[in-house]
């Protein structure tokens, strides 16, 4: 996984701050190849509530991560019992890792 012990912690405060203190966060995409460079940073966020208005919180964390990680270009994917379900939330599920 190519993110500090310390990215890592500012992502989840993030999380914790904007979507809740249960939501929880996963990792997925090209940033878990080691060998890899550069790409953006693909994050699974799971909230257990419904969310009134997705499209701003997901925009609201990805550009509160990508200042705290320099600019990078960050995505976000949310999972709420209100969003329908799309094949990106399966891949997220089966291949990231819960921060």
């Amino acid at each position: 996984m190519r993110l500090t012990p310390a990215q890592i912690e500012r992502i989840r405060s993030v999380v914790a701050d904007l979507a809740g203190a249960q939501a929880t966060v996963r990792l997925f995409g090209s940033r878990l190849d080691d060998s890899a460079h550069g790409g953006d940073v693909d994050l699974l966020v799971e909230v257990v509530e419904p969310v009134a208005e997705p499209a701003l919180l997901a925009a609201r964390i990805a550009g509160r991560v990508s200042r705290l990680l320099d600019g990078r270009k960050v995505d976000v994917v949310l999972a709420a019992p209100n969003l329908k379900e799309l094949p990106i939330h399966h891949v997220a599920r089966r291949a990231g890792i819960v921060l």
